[in-house]
């Protein structure tokens, strides 16, 4: 059985970020210490490299999840927790990594190529970092914010400057044998090879890398036989030779017809149009293919293509081929454009750019979209109505208070951001001063109020008149205007 894996679904997760901590400094004789809690930790990133030691993604396909450190929480004492460890991925030259709807994220070629796939969560402020003039011992710290989670397809496709294509038994391994040090498995059967063979050619002062892909057969660009799954592999091939069997005994097939069969296959599966060719007729020790070799070249000259006839097996015509091949890879090398230095692009953000938007749905909540306010969300502590204060007095610095009363929402109206729902109520300044300066910690005068009631009370009250209703006989009631 192979244990070659060129496609895997890999489930990745970011570390989380540690929570912040809420400490005030306590000695003797230093009654009004301070805060000193310390932040959290980040968490760690998940990273994809490039790593020439690394041939397949066989460790992916027994391991499919992938999870980085979480970030530790903080502590009092002004001592900060520990970022989560960075986990990363080794993953061999040309491994794509698109999303599950096929949507391409990254391409790693060249060794030492890397790609931070899942950043972690920001670790959350300790309340020692969120003290200022006006709110000088913060109850309340932020929460650490989940790290980055998703699912990717991981695919490999070989880097090579020619591909070997043919009809199974062709005998592009015992090529890729002779041309190489490369030493695949040869047998007379078909589909002798199961995984894509590389090897390393020197010719002359050009050194050349050669992939023997898998036998391709009539109706591979549809899944027949092994070539969909290797298909792939000859996507980035500077030169494709087309290795030709003129020993098969098979009498529904020639030369002319398995380069048409496979050409077929080729402009199916697309993007190959522009690669050069060759043909290598190969198996001419064998005097009956080397007749065949000669009687078929006139017919395969309106190709264009150069035709070389080779033995692999005696050796025959392979210095001819592979300076031949080595010119082809020179040429295709030179008309390449030449590599820049990745330059840094700097995208400043525009002058009237509020950091969000207002979206108003069909039922008349309005949706607040954007990075900010949807982290700033994520690590309020919803337990604690000091911290709700404070998420309340940076959304409306933000403005996303004017921005709602610009979009049409009035007090009571139902507002989403992120996983968050809220009874909309605006920000009196004038409370926003007094509950910053009084009051216990963790509390917020305006959440104090206990002339409000909130919706667990009503529906409370509601069912209480109605079961007292129903002991009396009389139906229900019509409810009251504070309902």
């Amino acid at each position: 059985m192979s244990s070659f894996v060129d496609r895997v679904v890999l489930h990745i997760q970011a570390g989380n970020g540690g929570h912040g901590c809420t400490s005030i400094h306590r000695e003797k004789f230093k009654p009004f210490g301070g805060p000193d809690g310390g932040n959290g930790g980040h968490g760690g990133d998940v990273i994809l490299e490039v790593d020439p030691r690394v041939h397949t993604l066989l460790d992916f396909h027994f391991r499919p999840n992938a999870k980085a450190g979480n970030g530790k929480g903080g502590q009092g004492s002004h001592r900060s927790g520990a970022t989560g460890e960075t986990l990363t991925l080794r993953v061999p030259n040309g491994t794509v990594v698109e999303t599950q709807d096929g949507e391409r994220i990254t391409d790693l070629t060249g060794v030492g190529t890397s790609y931070v796939v899942a950043r972690g969560g920001r670790g959350g402020r300790g309340n020692a970092a969120l003290a200022n003039a006006s709110r000088k011992a913060p109850g309340f710290a932020e929460l650490g914010e989940p790290g980055e989670e998703l699912d990717v397809v991981l695919e490999l496709k070989s880097v090579a400057d020619v591909g070997l294509v043919g009809f199974p038994s062709a005998g592009k391994s015992s090529l890729i044998a002779a041309l190489s040090a490369a030493r695949p498995k040869i047998a007379d059967y078909p589909f002798t090879t199961l995984v894509p063979n590389l090897g390393v050619v020197a010719a002359g002062e050009v050194t050349y890398t050669i992939a023997d892909v898998p036998g391709l057969i009539p109706g591979a660009a549809q899944g027949k036989g092994l070539g969909l799954e290797f298909l792939r592999h000859i996507e980035r091939c500077a030169v494709l030779a087309h290795v030709v069997d003129c020993a098969t005994l098979d009498p529904g097939r020639d030369p002319a017809s398995d380069i048409e069969a496979i050409e077929a296959e080729l402009s199916e599966y697309g993007g190959l149009g522009d690669r050069p060719r060759v043909i290598v007729l190969n198996k001419v020790d064998v005097p009956e293919a080397a007749e065949l070799a000669e009687l078929v070249r006139g017919d395969l000259e309106h190709y264009g293509w150069p035709i070389f006839t080779v033995s692999a097996v005696a050796r025959k015509g392979l210095n001819q081929l592979s300076y031949a091949l080595a010119k082809a890879v020179t040429d295709h090398r030179d008309s390449q454009p030449p590599i820049e230095a990745t330059r840094i692009v700097l995208r400043p953000r525009a002058v009237d750019d509020s950091g969000f938007e207002i979206d108003v749905d069909e039922d008349g909540s309005f949706t607040v979209i954007g990075a900010k306010p949807e982290r700033w969300v994520r690590q309020t502590n919803f337990d604690n109505n000091e911290a709700i204060g404070y998420l309340a007095d940076r959304l409306a610095r933000l403005g996303v208070e004017k921005a709602l009363a610009k979009a049409g929402a009035t007090p009571g109206c139902l507002v989403r951001i992120g996983a968050r729902e809220f009874d909309w109520q605006p920000t009196d300044p004038a409370a926003v001063a007094a509950s910053a300066m009084s009051g216990p910690r963790g509390s917020d005068a305006r959440l104090d109020d206990n002339s409000r009631t909130n919706a667990a009370d009503r529906l409370a009250a509601r069912k209480a008149r109605r079961h007292r209703d129903d002991e009396d006989g009389i139906g229900p009631s019509e409810p009251t205007e504070s309902e």
